[in-house]
C-alpha cells in the first residue's frame, strides 16, 4: 500500500513541475516577443524634413519624418521603422509615450502604438463617431489628417471624437496641434479655428472671436499653451496670435513682424518678419520660441524679440518642429532633414 502511495505522489510531482515549466515558456513568449528587425545607421539619414521630436522615459530619442518613416535613437546607433515595419504610414505628425511605456505615433494615415517589438495600428477614424466628448475619458490625444475631428484613446479604445462646427462649413478643420494647459485644458488646432476642451465643454474660437479683420485669412498651424497661462496661435499668413484672459491680440502685428506688403495669405514673407509660425514652444526659462516657415526662429523674452538664422541650408529654412527633451535641451527640426540645437548663443547641428 505504502509502495502504491509513493508512486501516485511522485506522478503528482512530476506533473505539477511540468505544468510549471510549460506555463513559464508561455509567459516569456508573451512578454519577449521578438524584435522587428530593422536597418540601422550611425548617423540620422532624414532628409524630406524633421516633423516630429520625442525623448522617451528612458532617455531614448524617437524622430518622426515628413514621408520617411521614424527613427529611433539610443545614443549609439540610428534605427528605422516605416509600413514596412508595420507603422500606419511614413509621414509623422506627433509622438508621445503612456504610462505603460507604449510609444504612440500620429501619422498622415492612421494612428499606430510601438510595444516591445510590435506595431499595433488603429485608422484616422472609426464607424462610431461621437458627439458628447464627456463620454469619453483618457489623456492620449492624436490628429490624423481629418477634417471632423480628433481621436482620444481611453486605454482600451480608439474614441473618435467630432468637432461641434457649423452646419456647412466651407473651411477645413484638419487638426495641426494639440497644447494642454496647466490646469488641463486641451487646445486643438485645425485650419479654420481653435479648439479647447475642459473635460465638461468644447469651445471654438473661430474668425470672429479672435477679431480677425477682413483681410485675414485664419489659418492655425500651431499652438501652445505656456506655464503663464497665456495660449500662443501660429498662423500661416498673419503671424502669431496671442490669447491671454479675456484679450485677443495679434503678437505678430503689435511688434511690427508683418510687412506693410504682405498679402497676409501664406505667400513668401520678407526677411525681419513672422507671418507664418509653424511651431512654439516655450523653454525652461519661460522664453517663448517661434520657428518661421522662411525666417528662422524668434525668441521672446517678454520684453523683445530676437531672430535666429538656424539651418545651414538657406534654401530650407523652415522650422517644422520645436521640442524640449528632458534635460531642457532645444531641439529644432528642420525641413532639410537635420535637427538643430540651442546652446544659449547659437545653434549646433546635432546627431
Amino acid at each position: 500500500m505504502n509502495k502504491k502511495i509513493k508512486l501516485i505522489y511522485l506522478i503528482l510531482i512530476l506533473t505539477l513541475n511540468f505544468s510549471c515549466v510549460e506555463k513559464k515558456s508561455t509567459e516569456k513568449e508573451t512578454i519577449k516577443p521578438e524584435l522587428v528587425v530593422t536597418p540601422k545607421t550611425d548617423t540620422l539619414k532624414f532628409t524630406s524634413a524633421i516633423r516630429a521630436i520625442f525623448q522617451d522615459s528612458k532617455g531614448n530619442y524617437w524622430f518622426g519624418s515628413h514621408n520617411e518613416g521614424v527613427s529611433f535613437y539610443n545614443g549609439k546607433s540610428f534605427e528605422y521603422f516605416t509600413t514596412n515595419e508595420g507603422l500606419s504610414d511614413n509621414q509623422i505628425r506627433s509622438i508621445q509615450e503612456d504610462d505603460n511605456g507604449k510609444i504612440w505615433f500620429g501619422t498622415a494615415k492612421g494612428i499606430s502604438v510601438y510595444d516591445k517589438g510590435k506595431f499595433a495600428n488603429y485608422p484616422p477614424k472609426n464607424n462610431n463617431p461621437i458627439l458628447d466628448w464627456n463620454e469619453t475619458n483618457g489623456d492620449l490625444w492624436f490628429y490624423s489628417w481629418e477634417e471632423d475631428g480628433i481621436n482620444r484613446f481611453d486605454g482600451i479604445n480608439m474614441n473618435y471624437l467630432i468637432f461641434p462646427k457649423p452646419k456647412n462649413p466651407d473651411k477645413s478643420y484638419g487638426v495641426t496641434g494639440i497644447s494642454k494647459d496647466k490646469s488641463g485644458k486641451v487646445w486643438i488646432a485645425t485650419y479654420a479655428a481653435l479648439f479647447s476642451y475642459d473635460g465638461k465643454r468644447v469651445n471654438i474660437f473661430d474668425t470672429e472671436k479672435l477679431n480677425l479683420k477682413d483681410n485675414e485669412l485664419l489659418h492655425i498651424r500651431s499652438v501652445l499653451a505656456d506655464s503663464k497661462g497665456r495660449i500662443w496661435i501660429g498662423n500661416n499668413g498673419i503671424g502669431v496670435l496671442l490669447m491671454e484672459g479675456n484679450s485677443i491680440i495679434n503678437f505678430s502685428e503689435k511688434n511690427n513682424l508683418i510687412h506693410p506688403t504682405s498679402t497676409k495669405r501664406g505667400d513668401k514673407s520678407k526677411p525681419g518678419t513672422l507671418e507664418h509660425a509653424f511651431a512654439i514652444e516655450e523653454d525652461s526659462e519661460g522664453n517663448i520660441w517661434f520657428g518661421d516657415v522662411y525666417n528662422g526662429a524668434w525668441k521672446y523674452d517678454g520684453k523683445s524679440l530676437t531672430n535666429y538664422s538656424v539651418s545651414d541650408k538657406p534654401s530650407k529654412p523652415m522650422i517644422w518642429t520645436i521640442y524640449k527633451d528632458n534635460k531642457n535641451n532645444l531641439l529644432f527640426g528642420m525641413a532639410d532633414g537635420n535637427i538643430f540645437k540651442f546652446n544659449g548663443k547659437a545653434f549646433e547641428k546635432r546627431f
